[in-house]
């Protein structure tokens, strides 16, 4: 494609930019996993522009994970569905209040939202006729890949359509309240070696299960680890934690809907060990560099895998679509059936369906993963 100043060409050249953009607004209204990892693109453009006021538009909810990031100056939240009022009321605050805005993501509302806020405007884009009406919006996209390209990477492409070197790490933060927090509710933080174990994510076929939890949390007991159970505060994941935790290690420590992301953090910063499966929880253990084991079945690694700590290669992925093995602090366990990853939401569709693939994953490959990870191997 050819490089111009006209919006709407379909080009990944440079924007030209006259002088450096002194408000840059993100544009990221999506899942609390998928704006954590947008904070690698966030780095990338804070490195390149130090001195730009740099704001982030997120959905309401998703901005626990992004307290004590020093790359961010103002966090603008927007509701899931929002009624019309809201809509024109963000609109009126957003409209060209700022030199660049740059939206990762290729949906209706994020172009819009990136078309009102800037000045100037890059995206990533569906490149079909469907979509095309939006190329008009932008000054330069990229096509968006939902399946070879890693999401980390996926953003910075559209970071490197400004003519910069794109590159960034996902950032979580512990800020000093949180710290205080965590204390709190994990007393002996700072004085024991323990893993922390994410057992229960927010959609049913993203999970392990009970039987595996309680047989690697008592290897990891007998090994000299504490362990901590981590986990969300809905009715849901409160039973699933309650009817595993009289399985587990005498003294575990219950964190599960009882400390906020932040402070979630900053005991996972200190851990010895992180297990958990696709959750947002598992991408800050791998940000955080924590020696982390990620547990995945339906979900595509290639697109949605923990990015590992400091990993910098110019590949699409850290991953590969089959298959398991340590790639820096992540080691990568993938469920063992024919059809892995399917990409779909368990095996039966629907968000409460068990993943065949990680029912029968066996305790023993985990805990050989965790012991691995661990030492280095």
């Amino acid at each position: 494609p050819r490089a111009g100043s006209v919006p709407g060409r379909p080009r990944r050249s440079a924007v030209q930019i006259a002088a450096p953009p002194r408000r840059i607004l993100v544009v990221f209204p999506r899942r609390i996993g998928d704006v954590l990892l947008a904070t690698a693109a966030v780095r990338a453009l804070k490195r390149a522009y130090p001195q730009a006021g740099l704001d982030m538009l997120v959905f309401d909810g998703t901005q626990g994970v992004l307290a004590g990031n020093d790359d961010i100056d103002r966090v603008i939240t927007v509701a899931e569905r929002p009624t019309l009022g809201a809509h024109l009321g963000l609109a009126a605050r957003l409209f060209r209040r700022y030199d660049l805005a740059v939206s990762l993501l290729a949906g209706d509302r994020p172009t819009l939202y990136a078309w009102l806020a800037g000045r100037r405007r890059v995206g990533t884009l569906v490149d079909d006729r469907k979509n095309r009406w939006k190329r008009r919006l932008l000054h330069a996209w990229v096509p968006f890949d939902d399946l070879h390209t890693h999401t980390v990477r996926m953003n910075l492409q559209v970071v490197a359509l400004l003519g910069l070197r794109a590159r960034g790490d996902p950032v979580a933060s512990c800020p000093q309240a949180a710290a205080a927090a965590a204390r709190s509710a994990f007393p002996s933080l700072e004085r024991e070696r323990f893993a922390v174990l994410h057992v229960s994510p927010k959609f049913v076929y993203k999970s392990w299960t009970l039987d595996g939890w309680a047989a690697l949390a008592q290897a990891l007991a007998a090994d000299g680890l504490r362990v901590a159970v981590a986990g969300g505060a809905s009715p849901e994941e409160r039973a699933y934690v309650d009817a595993l935790l009289p399985r587990m290690p005498a003294q575990t420590i219950d964190l599960a809907g009882r400390v906020d992301l932040a402070a979630l953090a900053c005991v996972l910063s200190r851990a010895a060990l992180y297990v958990g499966t696709d959750t947002a929880v598992t991408h800050m253990a791998a940000a955080l560099g924590t020696p982390t084991v990620a547990l995945f079945g339906p979900s595509n690694p290639v697109k949605w895998g923990p990015w590992p700590a400091g990993f910098d290669a110019d590949l699409p992925s850290p991953w590969p679509m089959r298959g398991s093995g340590r790639l820096g602090n992540v080691f990568l366990v993938q469920g063992e059936a024919h059809c892995v990853p399917c990409r779909e939401e368990g095996c039966e569709r629907h968000i409460a369906s068990r993943s065949d693939c990680l029912t029968h994953l066996p305790a023993a490959r985990v805990i050989d993963a965790a012991r691995a990870v661990m030492s280095g191997r």
